[in-house]
């Protein structure tokens, strides 16, 4: 299984519910909190394409891009793959 990064911040529901789908899928992934490391936030919307706004979720090096955009993955079936590419 690649491995998977999240940038979140702890106010943000929508990183609530990235971390939920992941956690339900049994995939493990390391979280950066961006309000707790502000510092990683330029590090973030440089990965990111200049995304600000969290989440800005990674698997291996894909940039998947923010909740919806997991979301999406997940309904169209390309979710399981990508992780285990």
């Amino acid at each position: 299984m690649k491995s998977v990064e999240i940038y979140t911040s702890p106010l943000c529901g929508f990183c609530h519910s990235a971390k939920r789908l992941l956690n339900e899928k049994g995939v493990s992934f390391a979280e950066v909190d961006v309000l707790a490391q502000p510092d990683r936030k330029a590090e973030m919307v440089k990965r990111a394409n200049g995304g600000r706004t969290v989440p800005q979720i990674f698997i291996g090096d894909t940039h998947v891009g923010g909740c919806d955009d997991l979301y999406a993955l997940e309904r169209a079936g390309k979710l399981d793959a990508l992780l285990a590419a």
